[in-house]
């Protein structure tokens, strides 16, 4: 709880786990996004490298290209929501 003692004559038990599971809530989801990315780039090299059909990989392409995307947007809703938390944590909730 050191990480509350600023404001801690303004908040209670309640807001301390609240603050809490709001950030395990958001590292869950960072987590979330880095597990979509890897299984979609895998998929994506397994279409290309290991079936013969050219429509096949031809999604394998595409999918090797959407994938990074899912891990940019997982790190930028991340970063937002964490300096979200910092914003609240400093105003006492």
């Amino acid at each position: 709880m050191k990480h509350y003692q600023k404001n801690f004559e303004n908040m209670i038990l309640r807001d301390y786990l609240a603050l809490d599971r709001t950030k395990l809530a958001n590292e869950r989801t960072f987590l979330g996004y880095i597990r979509t990315f890897i299984s979609i780039l895998l998929s994506g090299v397994g279409f290309v490298q290991f079936v013969d059909i050219e429509a096949v990989k031809y999604l394998g392409f595409v999918l090797c290209f959407i994938s990074p995307i899912f891990f940019i947007v997982g790190i930028w809703k991340y970063f937002s929501m964490r300096k979200g938390i910092k914003k609240l944590e400093e105003n006492g909730s």
